[in-house]
């Protein structure tokens, strides 16, 4: 078709193809729509268009992903407020004929329904990081690595040591959105205990959200990057070895584990094996 509609917060144009979905910046943009920047949206990754009538004086034209089509929408798992959904195209309602000719146009260029079996749409690209309560998380597009924070993360994260998990490790990934009770990310591992898994505060293999921490325009893209790269997991590069850590940072870490060794959280021998782990790394 190759027309552009422009609604709030965002710009559709429109392709014989695809749909490229072009989302604007400002204050009243929501803060996942600034950080997707822009999407391409093939059409063999929907299989629904719809138009209702919105709230105060609007309509909303909306495409529906066929499942599994687009690994943030899969992240997502339908956790996202309806104002955050990044297949809705808010419009005036004197727009309404005018959205209705577009919905007509895409319906006639719909071929494909149902789950797919792959991704379709494009992943956000590494490298990725956030913020957790308990954590850095970082994704190099090969790993993804959790820094514990010595202020949040819970003594069985400290006993455990930063963590980092290849690709290959995983089958998938869990994100409960930081706007619900217990919001985290876990990384799912393939040779993991099927039995029931840890508390997320509890697992190193998961970082814990809080209030300000993991906001869902960044762990949510972070979390549909990494699935992204487990669904189409290759080999795994080399990984150069980790650079020597700033002093004054172990040796905060190393008097953190001192208390909680003093607290009895940690044994003797833990104390001493983390420490000298530590040190390593001078």
């Amino acid at each position: 078709m190759g027309d552009v509609l422009a609604g709030f917060h965002a710009v559709w144009e429109f392709e014989s193809d695809s749909v490229l979905i072009r989302y604007e910046r400002g204050i009243r943009t929501p803060k996942l729509f600034q950080a997707l920047g822009e999407r391409r949206i093939p059409l063999a990754a929907v299989e629904g268009v719809t138009l209702d009538p919105g709230r105060r004086g609007t309509v909303v034209l909306r495409l529906r992903p066929r499942a599994g089509a687009d690994p943030l929408m899969e992240a997502a798992d339908g956790q996202l407020k309806e104002g955050s959904d990044p297949y809705r195209l808010v419009l005036p309602a004197e727009r309404e004929t005018l959205a209705e000719y577009y919905a007509d146009e895409l319906k006639g260029l719909l071929t494909e329904s149902g789950p797919a079996d792959r991704h379709l749409v494009a992943a956000p690209g590494a490298p990725l990081q956030f913020k957790a309560y308990d954590g850095k998380a970082s994704f190099d597009g090969t790993s993804v690595q959790f820094r514990w924070s010595w202020t949040g993360a819970s003594s069985a994260k400290w006993k455990a040591g930063d963590q980092s998990f290849a690709v290959t490790e995983l089958s998938g990934v869990e994100w409960r959105s930081p706007e619900v009770f217990e919001g985290h990310l876990r990384l799912i591992r393939r040779s993991a205990d099927p039995a029931a898994p840890a508390q997320p505060d509890q697992d190193p293999a998961a970082v814990v959200f809080g209030l300000g921490y993991g906001p869902v325009h960044e762990s949510l893209p972070f979390a549909a990057a990494v699935l992204a790269a487990v669904r189409t997991r290759g080999p795994v590069p080399a990984i150069p070895a980790p650079a020597r850590r700033d002093p004054a940072d172990i040796a905060e870490r190393i008097r953190h584990l001192g208390e909680l060794h003093q607290a009895g959280l940690v044994t003797d021998e833990e104390f001493s094996s983390k420490k000298a782990e530590l040190l390593a790394e001078l």
